[in-house]
């Protein structure tokens, strides 16, 4: 499905050209979850708008279903399939949740339909089909709102940055499940930005990041030690891995 292709990105810092991504090489299939971690820093966010057309690439190529979509629009990368959550959500005074959620959808979708993404997210739909986007939304629930807007679009590939910051633990578990469920019934392909344990043990893959190269990939299980003999706590955000 996607493949990128000794892709680079830099930038000039001081007078100087600096690698913010270093030859990435990287191919996701169909169906596959895979989860980036590492430190701040390392390139994740980067990695992850470079594959959505946000930022341009240096050098190197994105292919996308065989087709090379390095220089494409971010609009013609949504169209073949490509969807995006930021790590913080953009808010948009005078529209409604359902709205949005419909513009996602791309049609006038049952109420039905639209309250369901909101509760595979932890809200409950009846307090916020109604809700404007606006700052009367906490973080937390304007993240959710994203999310579920995501979902709704029923894409190919879900880029999530960090989908967990600002949700609470109650909600914690509703939000993998929805991962789980949406990989299942669309057999799409999720990214996944997180430092959480509980989110890297659901991935089929790990990715980790480290001075804008992939330092290591692999399966949770072939992933995890190492991640925990670095002491967490003090160079990754989120759960200590020790």
């Amino acid at each position: 499905m996607l493949k990128l292709d000794n892709v680079c990105y830099m930038v000039e810092e001081d007078g100087k050209q600096k690698y913010i991504l270093k030859n990435i090489n990287l191919t996701i299939n169909d169906g596959e979850m895979v989860v980036i971690t590492g430190h701040n820093g390392s390139g994740k966010s980067t990695l992850m708008k470079i594959i959505m057309g946000i930022l341009p690439v240096t050098s190197g190529k994105i292919y996308f279903d065989g087709v090379n979509i390095t220089t494409m629009s971010i609009t013609d990368r949504a169209k073949l399939g490509l969807a995006y959550a930021f790590q913080t959500p953009v808010r948009f005074k005078g529209l409604k949740v359902k709205d949005l959620l419909n513009t996602a959808q791309k049609t006038n979708s049952k109420i039905n339909e639209v309250c369901n993404y909101l509760s595979r997210v932890g809200l409950c739909a009846r307090d916020y089909i109604d809700r404007d986007i606006d700052d009367s939304l906490s973080g937390g629930e304007l993240k959710r709102i994203e999310i579920a807007t995501t979902l709704a679009r029923n894409a190919r590939l879900n880029m999530f940055d960090e989908p967990e910051a600002g949700i609470d633990l109650w909600s914690f578990d509703g939000l993998i499940s929805a991962f789980n469920e949406n990989k299942a019934v669309n057999n799409s392909a999720n990214i996944i930005i997180s430092h959480q344990e509980k989110i890297i043990k659901i991935a089929d893959k790990v990715i980790v990041m480290d001075s804008s190269k992939i330092s290591s990939y692999g399966t949770p299980e072939e992933i995890l030690p190492n991640l925990k003999e670095i002491r967490a706590c003090s160079k990754l955000q989120g759960e200590c891995y020790e």
